[in-house]
Protein backbone atom coordinates (compact mmCIF):
# COMPACT_ATOMS: atom_id res chain seq x y z
CA UNK A 1 0.00 0.00 0.00
CA UNK A 2 1.35 3.10 -0.95
CA UNK A 3 2.19 5.95 1.55
CA UNK A 4 -0.67 8.67 1.33
CA UNK A 5 0.88 11.79 2.28
CA UNK A 6 -1.10 13.87 4.88
CA UNK A 7 -3.72 11.01 5.59
CA UNK A 8 -4.03 12.71 9.29
CA UNK A 9 -5.66 15.73 7.64
CA UNK A 10 -7.37 14.81 4.91
CA UNK A 11 -10.31 13.61 5.45
CA UNK A 12 -13.67 15.21 6.50
CA UNK A 13 -15.08 14.21 9.51
CA UNK A 14 -14.45 16.48 12.07
CA UNK A 15 -17.09 19.61 12.45
CA UNK A 16 -15.73 22.79 10.36
CA UNK A 17 -13.39 25.17 12.14
CA UNK A 18 -12.89 28.63 10.59
CA UNK A 19 -14.14 31.70 12.86
CA UNK A 20 -10.56 33.10 12.85
CA UNK A 21 -12.07 36.03 14.73
CA UNK A 22 -12.01 33.76 17.62
CA UNK A 23 -8.76 31.66 17.23
CA UNK A 24 -5.46 32.66 18.44
CA UNK A 25 -2.18 31.94 16.35
CA UNK A 26 -3.56 30.88 12.84
CA UNK A 27 -0.41 30.43 10.24
CA UNK A 28 -1.05 32.50 7.60
CA UNK A 29 -1.94 30.86 3.77
CA UNK A 30 1.17 29.31 2.09
CA UNK A 31 -0.47 29.88 -1.44
CA UNK A 32 0.02 33.71 -2.10
CA UNK A 33 -0.92 34.33 -5.56
CA UNK A 34 -4.50 32.88 -6.98
CA UNK A 35 -4.47 34.28 -10.61
CA UNK A 36 -1.32 33.63 -13.38
CA UNK A 37 -0.54 34.83 -16.25
CA UNK A 38 -2.73 36.84 -19.11
CA UNK A 39 -6.01 37.99 -17.95
CA UNK A 40 -6.96 40.24 -20.47
CA UNK A 41 -7.14 38.23 -23.44
CA UNK A 42 -9.85 35.71 -24.35
CA UNK A 43 -9.11 31.85 -24.86
CA UNK A 44 -10.23 29.35 -27.08
CA UNK A 45 -10.82 26.44 -24.42
CA UNK A 46 -11.07 25.48 -20.52
CA UNK A 47 -9.31 22.85 -18.64
CA UNK A 48 -10.86 22.30 -14.95
CA UNK A 49 -9.16 20.26 -12.26
CA UNK A 50 -12.46 18.81 -10.11
CA UNK A 51 -12.56 16.31 -7.46
CA UNK A 52 -13.62 13.28 -7.41
CA UNK A 53 -13.68 12.47 -3.75
CA UNK A 54 -14.41 14.74 -0.69
CA UNK A 55 -11.02 16.00 1.11
CA UNK A 56 -9.05 18.71 2.59
CA UNK A 57 -6.44 20.11 0.50
CA UNK A 58 -3.82 21.19 3.01
CA UNK A 59 -2.26 25.02 1.85
CA UNK A 60 1.23 24.20 1.04
CA UNK A 61 0.23 21.28 -0.95
CA UNK A 62 -1.84 24.05 -2.97
CA UNK A 63 1.20 25.76 -3.09
CA UNK A 64 3.20 23.52 -4.40
CA UNK A 65 0.90 21.91 -7.33
CA UNK A 66 0.30 26.13 -7.88
CA UNK A 67 4.30 26.38 -8.51
CA UNK A 68 4.89 23.10 -10.42
CA UNK A 69 1.93 24.15 -12.72
CA UNK A 70 2.93 27.78 -13.40
CA UNK A 71 6.75 26.91 -13.98
CA UNK A 72 5.64 24.51 -16.55
CA UNK A 73 3.11 26.07 -18.30
CA UNK A 74 5.30 29.57 -18.34
CA UNK A 75 8.53 27.50 -19.28
CA UNK A 76 7.01 25.45 -22.47
CA UNK A 77 3.97 28.28 -23.42
CA UNK A 78 5.17 31.44 -22.18
CA UNK A 79 3.96 33.93 -19.98
CA UNK A 80 1.20 35.66 -22.16
CA UNK A 81 -0.37 33.04 -23.61
CA UNK A 82 -2.26 31.46 -20.58
CA UNK A 83 -4.54 31.84 -17.75
CA UNK A 84 -4.22 29.77 -14.70
CA UNK A 85 -6.44 30.26 -11.65
CA UNK A 86 -6.01 28.29 -8.82
CA UNK A 87 -10.02 28.21 -7.70
CA UNK A 88 -10.38 26.99 -3.80
CA UNK A 89 -8.95 29.13 -0.53
CA UNK A 90 -7.65 27.38 2.26
CA UNK A 91 -10.18 28.35 5.26
CA UNK A 92 -9.97 25.40 7.46
CA UNK A 93 -7.92 25.60 10.29
CA UNK A 94 -5.77 22.32 11.43
CA UNK A 95 -5.37 21.63 15.02
CA UNK A 96 -2.53 19.06 16.57
CA UNK A 97 -2.43 18.20 20.07
CA UNK A 98 1.70 17.63 19.82
CA UNK A 99 3.30 15.19 22.19
CA UNK A 100 6.87 15.10 23.49
CA UNK A 101 8.89 11.89 22.64
CA UNK A 102 11.54 11.69 24.67
CA UNK A 103 12.52 9.91 27.95
CA UNK A 104 10.24 11.35 30.72
CA UNK A 105 7.99 13.16 28.65
CA UNK A 106 4.98 10.86 30.31
CA UNK A 107 5.76 13.36 33.35
CA UNK A 108 5.08 16.63 31.59
CA UNK A 109 2.65 15.84 29.36
CA UNK A 110 -1.15 15.76 29.69
CA UNK A 111 -2.00 12.81 27.05
CA UNK A 112 -5.94 13.12 26.17
CA UNK A 113 -6.56 15.35 28.77
CA UNK A 114 -7.52 18.89 27.65
CA UNK A 115 -6.30 17.77 24.07
CA UNK A 116 -7.83 20.50 21.55
CA UNK A 117 -4.97 21.42 19.93
CA UNK A 118 -2.97 24.66 18.62
CA UNK A 119 -3.52 25.60 14.84
CA UNK A 120 -0.82 24.25 12.81
CA UNK A 121 -1.98 24.94 9.31
CA UNK A 122 -4.84 25.43 6.59
CA UNK A 123 -6.81 23.42 4.67
CA UNK A 124 -9.68 23.92 1.94
CA UNK A 125 -12.72 21.35 2.32
CA UNK A 126 -13.19 20.40 -1.47
CA UNK A 127 -16.25 18.08 -2.09
CA UNK A 128 -16.90 15.92 -5.35
CA UNK A 129 -17.46 18.07 -8.75
CA UNK A 130 -15.79 20.88 -6.80
CA UNK A 131 -13.17 22.37 -8.93
CA UNK A 132 -9.43 23.27 -7.78
CA UNK A 133 -7.88 24.47 -10.51
CA UNK A 134 -8.54 26.02 -14.03
CA UNK A 135 -6.29 26.77 -16.58
CA UNK A 136 -7.47 28.79 -20.03
CA UNK A 137 -5.79 28.48 -23.32
CA UNK A 138 -5.76 28.48 -26.93
CA UNK A 139 -5.75 25.08 -29.27
CA UNK A 140 -2.07 24.91 -30.01
CA UNK A 141 -0.76 24.43 -26.15
CA UNK A 142 -3.82 22.47 -25.00
CA UNK A 143 -1.91 19.20 -24.35
CA UNK A 144 0.19 21.68 -22.09
CA UNK A 145 -2.38 22.42 -20.46
CA UNK A 146 -3.28 19.22 -20.04
CA UNK A 147 0.24 18.09 -18.23
CA UNK A 148 0.26 21.46 -16.00
CA UNK A 149 -2.87 20.28 -14.86
CA UNK A 150 -1.71 16.84 -14.20
CA UNK A 151 1.74 17.75 -12.33
CA UNK A 152 -0.70 20.10 -10.03
CA UNK A 153 -2.96 16.99 -9.56
CA UNK A 154 -0.04 15.08 -8.34
CA UNK A 155 0.86 17.64 -5.62
CA UNK A 156 -2.54 17.81 -4.05
CA UNK A 157 -3.17 14.22 -3.47
CA UNK A 158 -6.87 13.88 -4.07
CA UNK A 159 -8.47 11.89 -6.96
CA UNK A 160 -9.32 14.13 -9.77
CA UNK A 161 -10.05 14.34 -13.36
CA UNK A 162 -9.69 17.33 -16.12
CA UNK A 163 -12.66 18.48 -17.93
CA UNK A 164 -12.19 20.58 -21.19
CA UNK A 165 -14.60 23.01 -22.47
CA UNK A 166 -14.94 24.85 -25.43
CA UNK A 167 -15.17 28.77 -24.96
CA UNK A 168 -17.55 30.64 -27.49
CA UNK A 169 -15.91 33.42 -28.96
CA UNK A 170 -17.55 36.69 -27.75
CA UNK A 171 -18.27 38.48 -31.20
CA UNK A 172 -18.31 42.35 -31.25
Amino acid sequence: MPLRPARCYKGINKPAYTRSEYIDGIPQPKIVKYVMGNSRESFEYKLELKVIEAAQVRHNALEAGRVAAHKYLSKVVGEDKFLFIVRVYPHQVLRENKMMAFAGADRLQEGMRRAFGKPIGLAARVYPGSVIAEVRINKAHLDYAKEALRRFKDKVGVPSTIEITELTKVSS
